[in-house]
């Protein structure tokens, strides 16, 4: 099946970001004194901002409140933005398939300020280029909501839509949009029912009919 639009999650997908996340995270609960678990980024990747925040209150102990908190983490994220690089391939693609005339938007748990600077640090950030933040959507992945506002906002049929995503949650939400999910993740492991398995920049291709 040749995709009609192709929507790609950010963070992990297009770019190389989630270690800058984990450091962010880490800095800012050390700085209150907090040391954090060793698997705590393994256990929150690709949830948006809120859920991870009322886990590291309940959990952790976390005395700030969200505004405080997601402030510090962001400051010290766009300190640092500047360094990332994409993901091996994924900007390729995302070109190659640009030039084949395919619809794309990016599709992110992250608020808007992380979506956009990002963008602008793997040159994205086209005229036109359309994206669906947290703050765009009343529920985040797992919740389809997010795929199906970018079906919206480029008109056309969930059905005939791709999906790239890293994890498990975006995974989930895409399928939930109905739409063909290619599951890529940074490291081995097995996809949701339902999504396909890319093991390489060379596979993604691929499943997308990229020439």
């Amino acid at each position: 099946m040749t995709p009609k639009a192709v929507y790609w999650d950010m963070d992990g997908t297009l770019i190389d970001s989630e270690p800058l996340h984990e450091q962010a995270m880490a800095a800012v609960l050390t700085s209150l004194g907090i040391t954090p678990p060793a698997d705590l980024h393994d256990s929150i990747i690709g949830i948006s901002a809120m859920p991870i925040y009322e886990m590291l209150r309940d959990t952790l102990g976390l005395r700030l409140s969200f505004d405080d908190w997601i402030v510090r983490k962001y400051v010290y994220y766009m300190e640092h933005v500047s360094r990332l690089t994409p993901r091996a391939g994924a900007v390729e693609t995302f070109r190659d398939l640009r030039a084949q005339g395919v619809p794309q938007a990016v599709v992110s748990n992250s608020d808007r300020l992380i979506v956009e600077a990002n963008m602008r640090v793997i040159g994205i950030d086209k005229p036109g280029m359309k994206s669906v933040t947290r703050n765009d959507v009343r529920l985040g992945k797992p919740d389809p909501e997010p795929y199906l506002r970018a079906a919206w906002l480029t008109g056309i049929d969930p059905a005939k839509s791709f999906v790239v995503e890293d994890t498990i949650t975006g995974s989930l939400a895409g399928l939930a949009a109905g739409m063909r999910t290619l599951f890529w993740p940074q490291q081995p492991m097995e996809p949701p029912a339902g999504a396909i398995l890319v093991t390489s920049a060379e596979d993604l291709k691929r499943h997308l009919g990229v020439n």
